[in-house]
């Protein structure tokens, strides 16, 4: 059990067990885009860690980028997407796949997909750790998901609660919001 400000969570996925999942999504990326050179968009501040970990272990050519939108307040999605810090290399006929920590409601990565399809790449594909299918408003296809996880709210591994528990090596599920 951990405490970031007034809520309470319990461990719900190891290290291990993510680093592990980590690597058979980068085999898989291998498998795809061998030959290719696919440009790597992590979404900040949250994919930080699973952006670092998937590119050790991926053994194509990739160049990495950084993208930062938000939609949280706290602990709930206000479905209002900010752009926050711009795209600057060209995607005009590049192989893009989108790193994401965690696929919610769908909102910012349906604004991120129509931001990025906009500037006309060769293929766009989602590499997501978690996924809420439940919690999902917007279709959205991910084609490399680590974990499907219950609508529940999660810290650690980059995730965070208003910026605190990014740094924690675990994942923690919710158990008190009292």
């Amino acid at each position: 059990m951990i405490q970031l400000k007034h809520l309470v969570f319990e461990q719900y996925l190891k290290e291990e067990t993510i680093l592990k999942r980590v690597k058979e999504l980068a085999e898989a990326i291998n498998q795809d885009y061998q030959g290719k050179n696919p440009i790597f968009l992590a979404v900040l501040n949250g994919s930080f860690m699973f952006m670092s970990d998937i590119c050790k272990e991926v053994s194509v050519d990739i160049t990495v980028s950084f993208i930062k939108i938000a939609s949280y307040t706290g602990i709930n999605s206000d479905g209002k997407v900010r752009d926050l810090i711009g795209l600057e290399e060209s995607l005009q006929g590049r192989d893009v796949i989108i790193v994401e920590d965690i696929v919610d409601t769908g909102t910012s990565m349906s604004h991120l997909l129509e931001t990025i399809n906009a500037k006309n790449p060769k293929s766009v594909e989602v590499v997501s750790l978690l996924t809420k299918p439940e919690a999902l408003k917007k279709p959205i296809n991910i084609k490399y998901v680590g974990f499907e996880i219950p609508d529940l709210f999660v810290v650690g591994y980059g995730l965070d609660f208003e910026g605190l528990g990014r740094n924690l090596k675990d994942l923690y599920q919710i158990v008190d919001k009292n």
